[in-house]
């Protein structure tokens, strides 16, 4: 099956990676600024570090966690619209929006963070996921705009 919903699906895919390559990036330095020696670490999780490491380095990897939540949603709505045979035409573009728009907020909480974007970036991205949402369950129960 070939559905041009696929694209967003894997370019979202692709930029998490990015984001998880960014994470380790930023963190093991940061790790090595505050004195932690990574080789002898034992245990211990990512919220274990927020204390010790400066806040500007945790960034990316509150953005990787984010990049684990909400998509999910859109992940298995994207994989229902292409079941169905609505992967194509409108739909793909708002999948790409949502892409672009979380792509949008990863760049600003791992650059200046500022919450008052990030929050409309993250709201214009959820109106694209309720609208693919709608979308699926149009056509699920046979809705038409005609």
């Amino acid at each position: 099956m070939h559905s041009a919903i696929f694209g967003p699906v894997i370019a979202l895919i692709g930029w998490t990676l990015v984001m998880w390559l960014r994470m380790y990036a930023t963190r093991i330095p940061a790790m090595k600024r505050a004195g932690i020696d990574v080789a002898r670490l034992n245990g211990g999780t990512g919220a274990d570090l927020r204390t010790r490491i400066e806040t500007k380095a945790q960034w990316p990897a509150d953005n990787y966690n984010h990049l684990l939540e909400q998509p999910v949603l859109f992940y298995a709505i994207c994989i229902v619209l292409a079941l169905m045979d609505q992967g194509d035409n409108l739909n793909a573009i708002i999948a790409w929006a949502y892409v672009a728009l979380r792509i949008a907020h990863s760049l600003v909480q791992v650059t200046t963070n500022r919450v008052i974007i990030r929050f409309a970036l993250f709201s214009l991205a959820t109106i694209t996921l309720m609208m693919l949402t709608v979308h699926a369950a149009m056509a699920y129960w046979g809705v038409s705009f005609h």
